[in-house]
């Protein structure tokens, strides 16, 4: 098998663990078949021992190769022309390990190392497998003198009865993985609402801060309004409380003079008093006894006052003629009466309103002026003072105004009284 043994040698195997050439024997030559049909009879191993994890791996086929000496060590060379022209020898070689390979968990051949290493782990195997012999073999024993041991027909019930129980338990297995898938789906429902309120509560807080800015606004806007309210009733109350009459014409003294909104009505030769201040005091006269006949809804007979500022004057009813409440001083005649007239007819409309106001009340009720009014002169007790100018001296008309006034400021006082209770029976009236 070798060629020119001086530059090389043909080596045909080599040791499937360590890679190393092989020098095989020269029985391998030749065996019978009677040893080759023994060989290939299955090698039976422990299956829990892995021999190639501890013996290297020998799953690859080392093809054929020569040792050329390198001067410094061995070189191998393939040569596929040599390998593609084995000789029958080196086939049935092949064959023998291809035998051995397949029927052992180990790749051969092996070098003489490695066949002593796989040979105590062979060792090593064996010895714990009697090891376990011995503690098997041990128990058994142990079983056959416990006199306790269950029954065959006990342990097949009891076995039946696992049986049926891990039925039971695949069942239950079954359902609950049913359940879970059905538990899932729900989650999974439950997540996207879950998204989804997240969604609206995101919009609901928007709105709700919205919301509450309004509120917080408006809060401020019903404070606001609250004092504005508050401020108003107020006033309200302080108008409720206040005289309108008394307010808008207030009748007051000056020493001998009767005065309304501070202008004087009346005239001395001590204190002489312009006529314009007259006039304007005739003015709120006429106007103040105009409005309070309004009130009690009263019409006078024979007359109608005009207010018309300090130029007021009485009309006659039916008589087209005007009598003026507003003089201008000077020497007068005995027939320019005008004024007087307008005087004395205006102390005619004061004398009905004075009987109307006195006729109204009853028993502790009764309602009295201070003052008698009669045909154009004020009463005071026996004493009788004209409201009229000619024939008459300043100082008895000046008095004849002064508790013309009074009288006037009495009725003010009794129409107010009165306005609270026409409200009040007009307000049960209505309803």
């Amino acid at each position: 098998m070798a060629e020119d043994k001086s530059e090389k040698m043909l080596i045909s195997f080599m040791c499937q663990r360590c890679s190393q050439p092989l020098k095989l024997d020269d029985s391998l030559s030749s065996f019978s078949e009677h040893i080759s049909a023994e060989l290939n009879l299955p090698i039976h191993s422990n299956p829990d021992v892995d021999l190639e994890s501890q013996a290297t791996s020998f799953d690859h086929y080392i093809s054929p190769c020569r040792l050329v000496d390198s001067g410094n060590g061995f070189m191998l060379i393939s040569d596929e022309n040599e390998s593609q022209s084995l000789s029958h020898t080196y086939k049935k070689k092949a064959a023998l390990y291809d035998t051995l390979s397949g029927n052992s968990n180990i790749d051969h051949p092996l070098c003489d190392e490695c066949t002593d290493y796989l040979i105590e782990i062979l060792q090593q195997e064996l010895d714990d497998t009697k090891a376990d012999y011995e503690d098997y073999l041990r128990y058994y024993k142990m079983l056959q003198n416990d006199k306790n041991e269950p029954k065959l027909m006990e342990l097949e019930k009891e076995l039946e009865d696992l049986k049926a129980e891990g039925s039971r338990f695949l069942e239950e297995l079954e359902a609950l993985t049913k359940e879970e898938i059905e538990l899932q789906t729900a989650i999974a429902e439950q997540q996207a609402e879950a998204r989804r309120l997240d969604q609206q509560r995101e919009v609901y807080y928007k709105e709700y801060t919205k919301h509450q800015k309004n509120y917080l606004q408006a809060c401020e806007d019903a404070k606001s309004l609250e004092c504005q309210l508050n401020y108003t009733q107020m006033q309200l109350d302080k108008l409720k409380k206040t005289n309108v009459y008394n307010a808008t014409f207030h009748i007051w003294h000056k020493g001998h003079f009767g005065t309304i909104n501070n202008f004087c009505l009346g005239r001395l030769p001590s204190a002489p008093v312009d006529w314009s201040e007259i006039n304007a005091a005739w003015g709120q006269t006429v106007l103040l006894l105009s409005a309070l006949a309004r009130q009690i809804n009263m019409t006078f007979e024979r007359y109608r006052l005009v207010p018309y500022g300090n130029h007021s004057y009485i009309e006659v009813i039916g008589e087209q003629k005007e009598f003026p409440l507003y003089g201008s001083g000077g020497f007068k005649f005995l027939w320019d009466t005008k004024f007087d007239n307008g005087m004395a007819a205006f102390a005619d409309c004061l004398q009905q309103f004075q009987e109307k106001v006195e006729k109204g009340g009853k028993g502790s009720k009764q309602f009295c002026f201070p003052y008698r009014t009669n045909k154009g002169k004020i009463e005071d007790n026996e004493a009788s003072y004209s409201i009229k100018i000619q024939l008459n001296s300043e100082e008895q008309w000046t008095k004849a105004m002064k508790f013309m006034l009074t009288n006037l400021k009495w009725g003010v006082a009794w129409v107010t009284s009165q306005i609270p209770v026409d409200v009040e029976e007009n307000m049960q009236t209505d309803n």
